[in-house]
């Protein structure tokens, strides 16, 4: 199975919220039109600004939790290494 490490956004240089699925298509639809209560929905944060494949889920989990706790600019900084104009990157999967 495939998991993913991703990053959404309300702005550029805005809010950010790391999360992990299975299913980054779904998990970003239901952060666009705010199916889940809580964080993101509360800071609108609906833009996809990042993404990394992972194959094993102790990897990915590892890693999401390493991102939430390193220092914000190092958070801006990756980011900005993969889309430097904050796209949307949900555009890319259609």
């Amino acid at each position: 199975m495939d998991y993913f490490v991703y990053i959404m956004t309300n702005k550029p240089q805005g809010t950010l919220y790391i999360g992990v699925t299975n299913d980054i298509i779904r998990r970003a639809s239901e952060h666009r039109e705010k199916l889940m209560k809580g964080f993101t929905q509360k800071y609108n944060l609906k833009k996809l600004v990042y993404y990394e494949f992972h194959q094993d889920i102790n990897m990915a989990i590892q890693r999401e939790k390493n991102l939430k706790h390193w220092k914000r600019e190092w958070k801006l900084k990756l980011i900005e290494e993969l889309n430097s104009q904050w796209e949307d990157l949900w555009e890319t999967f259609w």
